[in-house]
């Protein structure tokens, strides 16, 4: 496998494709096949052999990143016929020696797709080739050529505890980077619509403008007591506030390719509010794990129903789609199950 150099696997925080990495790499060993990986120096992962592509420091500095494409290339061009499987969730340019090369190759993208460079490599002679995307909605918005197949993100369930029963009078939470778009301030106004409690967990964003939008939208509001902004939390305490949260709220403002966060609070039992926007209308299963709705009002209504629900099945529902041994099963399937996996 592969993953662009900077930040450790698996990471000390910020981190979401590492994350990924992290979980496929034990998986696939789990299930038995040898995993390689090319990834940053330092990266530690049981059962893996690591091939360091670059050093730790996010964001990578420019003369880093062309090192670590040549360190690829070199790298994938010497062991060219070493693996059966290559999965790279790294920037495309590093598969450019084997594109063309018998090796099975998976590109995976979770973030928005550049149409032109697809459209680029497809004009190359490419081979055994498939790229995946993290939702039908992000591969739509890609409008590109090429054998396409949507395989969701996912999770670890057995790192986070069901609670099938939460107090009547249970906060709501908000859990992401507190940036305009991810729709905080929704958060906050239906919070106090219903009367409930608001747990904020989230880093404020370096950039100006999502400063000027913490400081005059989010922190006014924030008391201490109704509601509370806790940070970034760690998995622990993660698993501590989605567990006890009557529902989270997910007001986006824009198409987010997938949304993990929705995933880990029902993995926790919580169900889900969130606009239709993105991934949104894949992920929730309406009824079951949370509701899609369109408008802050919607959602104020939608949670009137959120008490009849059924947590337990809401992560039963959540596990059956996105554990990671599901995700890893369908990656794998696009090819043959093979014995050796190399990224």
């Amino acid at each position: 496998m592969i993953m662009d150099p900077g930040i450790l696997i698996p990471p000390k925080g910020y981190g979401g494709h590492e994350r990924l990495v992290d979980m496929f790499a034990r998986e696939y060993v789990r299930q038995g096949h040898e995993v390689h990986l090319l990834v940053t120096e330092g990266s530690q992962i049981p059962g893996c052999t690591i091939h360091p592509l670059g050093k730790e420091g996010f964001p990578p500095k420019q003369e880093d990143v062309i090192k670590a494409v040549y360190t690829a290339w070199k790298f994938l061009t010497v062991h060219l016929g070493s693996f059966d499987l290559i999965h790279n969730f790294g920037r495309m340019i590093y598969l450019l020696p084997v594109l063309s090369g018998r090796v099975k190759k998976i590109m995976t993208y979770g973030r928005e797709i550049s149409a032109r460079n697809i459209r680029y490599i497809n004009r190359l002679p490419l081979r055994n080739m498939v790229f995946t995307g993290c939702s039908n909605d992000l591969i739509s918005r890609g409008g590109v050529a090429g054998r396409w197949e949507t395989v969701y993100n996912a999770i670890d369930f057995s790192r986070y505890q069901l609670n099938d029963k939460v107090a009547p009078d249970a906060p709501l939470m908000f859990l992401g980077r507190i940036e305009e778009v991810k729709g905080c301030h929704t958060a906050i106004k239906v919070a106090k619509a219903l009367k409930r409690r608001l747990i904020i967990a989230g880093n404020r964003s370096p950039l100006t403008e999502e400063q000027v939008y913490f400081e005059q939208e989010i922190a006014p509001h924030i008391d201490g007591t109704r509601i509370v902004w806790v940070g970034q939390v760690n998995d622990e305490q993660k698993n501590h506030y989605l567990r006890q949260s009557a529902a989270l709220l997910f007001p986006i403002e824009w198409n987010e390719p997938f949304g993990m966060v929705m995933v880990e609070a029902m993995a926790c039992g919580t169900p889900v509010l969130a606009f239709r926007r993105g991934s949104v209308d894949e992920v929730v299963d309406e009824g079951v794990t949370g509701f899609k709705v369109n408008t802050a009002e919607q959602m104020i209504d939608a949670f009137r129903n959120v008490a009849e629900m059924d947590r337990t099945a809401c992560r039963n529902q959540a596990q059956s789609r996105f554990d990671v041994s599901v995700i890893a099963h369908h990656y794998l399937s696009l090819h043959n199950k093979k014995k050796r996996v190399h990224a």
